[in-house]
């Protein structure tokens, strides 16, 4: 899907305003039309354009001096000028001043369109290269939804459904749940999935900073604001914006967020011009939101236009049959990673990850085989090196109790851990001399320079 932009046209020329505008309105841009470069400043000082194409011969205030202005106002802006034939020295000076490029007339709409094509897409760049700069870009690959249970099934057709649309989607669940991963995939099975995924972490920042982080500020908005700053709701633009724990925001965040909601435009911080934006909402949250409602801590409102689709996400305890599943993908993930030929987790420790309660849902159970990986001592994970990581330590002792000596290594090997391979310090931890221990490592071939 192409995003849609939005335009404004400076001709005097009524035919011209007219070409123009039936070539860019057929590819869904919206398009704002100005017959003098004062009544395009006037707009210019409400409104904010992607693009402005501006002719450079009009009675009173000519092109140059009408660019001059524009870029007063906004230097950022893109601006194309519509120069006569052959007027070479003009479109330099133009240049020269801070337009992006020029068109000659006659041209024709494909002409146009392309030159249109080619100024949105820098500007599209510009955003990234910003975005990427502030390390907000989240680019992390999209994987498949990994279940053969009925309560995630239902999930999958739920998606299916509604992911080519767009409708806005509420994501319920734990946290671990893996609500950002089906936000991600609800995006690429969107047409707007060649535009940017963009997630708003809403725990993570204070009110006075989400609020430039959505709508972004101008330069001396406040102390620090050097520069003029997109916010996340442009950056965007034509894709999908996800609010990752949306009942962390403050009630004055909710209000500007509602209003950009349903107008479909923001006013960045310290400005009072607005800015059109186009994105799809998907916001998540391990809370209940009616219960938020309810204690007013949570705009009804606002939860209404969020709430158009919800879709509830079990947690990993009620689909005790995705765990073998989930374990063998992130062990051969965690296995290319590390670069150990890790091939399977014992019978016992399956059994073991699969009874357990995983109160932290696939995230906790990610981050343990993780850890698996990384003490695995072959090719097969046991019960062994799951005691060892710590995880599930009390369950699997109750079935499979280890071996004296077994358990002798491990509690050498934790002290060690805990002074950090301080073999001094060790040896009075375990209440024997340095040679005893010495011994004892040598023993259990446990390396000299073991900490871990």
């Amino acid at each position: 899907m192409e995003a849609s932009y939005n335009i404004l046209v400076i001709d005097d020329d009524a035919f011209m305003r007219d070409a123009c505008h039936q070539a860019l309105t057929r590819r869904r841009h919206t398009v704002t039309l100005a017959k003098s470069g004062r009544e395009g400043l006037s707009l210019l000082e409400k409104w904010s354009f992607d693009l402005i194409l501006l002719d450079f011969k009009m009675p009173g205030e000519d092109g140059l001096f009408v660019l001059a202005k524009i870029k007063d106002l906004d230097p950022e802006a893109m601006v194309v000028m519509i120069t006569g034939y052959g007027s070479i020295e003009t479109a330099v000076q133009a240049i020269k001043l801070g337009a992006f490029d020029f068109i000659a007339k006659p041209f024709t709409p494909e002409e146009l369109l392309k030159l249109v094509n080619r100024v949105l897409r820098n500007r599209r760049l510009t955003i990234e290269n910003l975005y990427l700069k502030q390390s907000l870009r989240q680019d992390a690959p999209c994987v498949d939804i990994i279940s053969k249970s009925p309560a995630m099934e239902k999930v999958k057709e739920m998606l299916a459904m509604v992911a080519p649309t767009d409708s806005t989607v509420l994501l319920q669940g734990e946290s671990g749940t893996g609500k950002g991963l089906v936000a991600r995939q609800i995006h690429e099975m969107n047409r707007r999935r060649g535009h940017p995924f963009i997630t708003v972490d809403c725990g993570s920042l204070v009110s006075t900073l989400l609020e430039s982080e959505l709508f972004g500020h101008v330069k001396g908005a406040f102390t620090g604001a050097d520069a003029t700053q997109y916010g996340k709701f442009e950056m965007a633009h034509g894709g999908t914006l996800f609010f990752d724990e949306i009942s962390n925001i403050s009630l004055e965040i909710q209000a500007k967020l509602l209003k950009t909601v349903e107008e479909k435009s923001l006013s960045k911080v310290g400005d009072h011009k607005v800015v059109k934006v186009d994105v799809r909402l998907i916001s998540a949250t391990n809370r209940e939101l009616r219960k938020a409602v309810a204690e007013r801590s949570f705009r009804e409102d606002l939860f209404f236009r969020l709430n158009v689709v919800s879709i509830h996400l079990p947690p990993l305890r009620e689909r005790e049959g995705d765990i073998p599943l989930l374990v063998n993908h992130f062990l051969s993930r965690f296995s290319r990673k590390q670069g150990k030929p890790i091939e399977c987790v014992s019978t016992n420790t399956m059994k073991a990850l699969t009874e357990h309660s995983w109160p932290g849902n696939v995230r906790e159970l990610e981050n343990t085989v993780e850890r698996l990986v990384v003490f695995a001592r072959d090719k097969t994970i046991t019960t062994h090196d799951l005691a060892y990581s710590n995880t599930v330590l009390s369950s699997v002792l109750t079935r499979e109790p280890l071996r004296l000596e077994e358990m002798e290594r491990l509690h050498i090997e934790k002290i060690l851990q805990r002074t950090e391979g301080n073999k001094s310090q060790s040896a009075r931890l375990l209440g024997i001399d340095r040679k005893t221990l010495r011994i004892k490592m040598k023993k259990h071939q446990i390396p000299a320079n073991a900490s871990a």
